[in-house]
């Protein structure tokens, strides 16, 4: 099970990554656009995996079935043998 740990490593990876694709950006006159490709695709990436991650991890809405048979109510039927 994830715990808050996953929450910092994300995080720190996104900052290294930022900062490598920061000075490791090829030199010339696209260095802004390929500074800001990779670090607003790396951003936008992380943004996605955190809104899932922190959806299952706290979920708002805790789920209900109502529309179980009456065997299943109070959990699995337990086979029985047949022989």
């Amino acid at each position: 099970m994830a715990n808050g740990w996953s929450l910092l490593v994300s995080i720190l990876f996104i900052a290294v990554f930022c900062g490598v694709s920061w000075f490791a950006s090829p030199k010339g006159e696209n260095q802004t656009i390929w500074r800001s490709t990779l670090i607003l695709s790396a951003f936008a990436c992380w943004l996605m995996w955190i809104i899932t991650f922190l959806a299952q991890w706290h979920p708002l809405i805790v789920p209900e079935r109502d529309n179980l048979r009456p065997q299943y109510q109070n959990g699995p039927v337990k086979p029985t043998r047949r022989f």
